[in-house]
């Protein structure tokens, strides 16, 4: 059975994608989830323009062809990109080894005690050697702690109360505000000084705030101009 999930490739063997399930058309648990990785995700491709990177989102992560993927509620991987002809079989999900390496985050968003995300999943990750592993927990289901962090030490993972992802060059931090019209405490990117990671809303926010500042400061400078006898069109 084993050998008809490889196909030659000159002198090795690489898995045939066309064995695999790629999609099951499961559909995300809960609207909170949704939100969740939607910021998760989005946040990332509106601020890192400039850096080559892979998040998704209940997109599923093949790290062997004897076992079905694992699918984590968002993955990031550091110098990765969909491959251009993504609706070919082996592009549609991340096949570890076609990207040369595993994720550098998986995050777990927790909804229920049903997923086993400090047992069997913790155990999987650690075995594809994924370097940091975050479970959200923001209904308390596992514990009375929100957000553990698991950073991978060799072979395993330790737990660490360190919020900055060294290896990524971001942290994470428990923020409270406001998401596509939403009220609540939200899982975010951040960076070193704590700043969260804008999404592409708070940048265009951000971007008019400055621009009528801006505007403010030149019509100052305009009525000063003009209580010297100075006309400000003139200069």
């Amino acid at each position: 059975m084993v050998e008809q999930l490889f196909i030659n490739n000159d002198d090795y063997y690489v898995p045939d994608a066309n064995q695999f399930i790629t999609e099951n058309d499961t559909p995300v648990d809960n609207f909170a989830s949704a939100k969740q990785q939607r910021l998760l995700v989005g946040s990332l491709y509106s601020s890192l323009q400039n850096q080559t990177f892979l998040a998704e989102a209940n997109v599923g992560v093949y790290y062997t062809d004897l076992q079905p993927p694992i699918v984590p509620d968002v993955f990031l991987s550091l110098d990765a990109q969909v491959p251009e002809n993504w609706w070919e079989k082996q592009n549609r999900c991340y096949m570890v080894w076609r990207f040369g390496k595993p994720p550098e985050v998986a995050i777990e968003i927790v909804s229920n005690k049903e997923g086993d995300e400090l047992g069997k999943k913790l155990g999987i990750y650690e075995h594809m050697r994924v370097s940091y592993y975050i479970v959200y927990d923001p209904t308390q289901q596992l514990g009375e702690q929100v957000l553990r962090l698991y950073e991978l030490r060799g072979r395993r993972y330790f737990e660490t109360t360190e919020t900055w992802l060294e290896q990524v060059g971001l942290g994470l931090t428990l923020w409270q505000g406001e998401f596509e019209g939403r009220q609540d405490v939200w899982l975010r990117w951040c960076y070193k000084d704590g700043i969260v990671v804008p999404t592409g809303d708070e940048r265009a926010s951000q971007a008019e705030q400055l621009a009528f500042q801006a505007e403010q400061r030149a019509q100052l400078l305009a009525e000063k101009l003009r209580a010297l006898g100075i006309d400000p069109n003139t200069l």
